[in-house]
């Protein structure tokens, strides 16, 4: 089976295995251009793994993952490289570099895949922080602001070079309720705004509701159901009951 031409992101039959355990197993999913898939699931049922295959970090032991048609697997280094540059990645912890600053973690893709003045990278990496709604810390340090804070500049690097494709891991990891809601309105800001294409990866219900246009729910490795958001929290199949009975929203 081939990718579907519509689809920017897009998994047919994969398998991965870590030793004996059979992580994804014959997994199946394509994300149209401009739209949010999003992902839930128990913990340790391959909801990240996704992620690092989509992205080239993790090679399949069988199947095909695509993105905007070319079978990752296939790319050279340097192919795998250039793809990667219209990519953004926003990491459950934010992953910041301690030792640099706000602005500096963010132009740090700038500078390290890019040309530019340093002129054009301060200007952009200004523009950036005023998306997110957090103009003033270029020279804060990690250590200096709060948890919401660091998502935010997290997720101003991810957006830096401007991506086409936009992998959120769990953006609401870590943050209270109220502060999740801040960050869940401005993805879903964003996303209207930038109409990137995203794959989300969050099991909390309320940032799924804002931000996804649909929602898939991984199983043992595979799809067990895939609706848009009004329709699969309204769902009655007994597991997704079951596990949204014990889930957080």
């Amino acid at each position: 089976m081939t990718p579907a031409a519509e689809s920017v992101i897009s998994l047919r039959d994969v398998v991965k295995s870590f030793g004996r355990q059979r992580v994804l197993d014959g997994l199946s999913l394509d994300v149209p251009r401009g739209k949010c898939l999003a992902i839930m699931g128990p913990s340790g049922t391959g909801k990240s793994v996704i992620l690092r295959h989509v992205i080239g970090l993790m090679r399949a032991d069988s199947g095909v993952v695509a993105v905007e048609g070319r079978d990752i697997a296939k790319l050279s280094r340097q192919e795998l490289s250039e793809l990667r540059k219209r990519m953004g990645f926003l990491f459950q912890e934010a992953a910041l570099i301690n030792w640099l600053s706000v602005g500096d973690n963010v132009a740090l893709p700038l500078r390290e895949n890019t040309t530019l003045k340093e002129s054009e990278i301060k200007e952009r990496v200004q523009a950036k922080l005023e998306l997110v709604r957090i103009p003033d810390t270029w020279e804060k340090m990690p250590a200096q602001i709060s948890g919401g804070m660091k998502k935010r500049v997290g997720l101003a690097r991810a957006l830096i070079t401007d991506p086409e494709i936009v992998l959120y891991d769990e953006p609401n990891a870590g943050l209270d309720p109220e502060i999740s809601q801040s960050i869940n309105d401005l993805l879903r800001e964003l996303h209207e705004g930038l109409r990137v294409t995203a794959l989300l990866v969050e099991h909390r219900v309320r940032c799924i509701r804002t931000v996804a246009d649909e929602v898939l729910f991984l199983e043992k490795g595979r799809v067990l159901i895939q609706l848009p958001p009004r329709e699969f929290f309204a769902s009655d199949n007994p597991r997704l009951v079951q596990f949204l009975g014990t889930d957080p929203d």
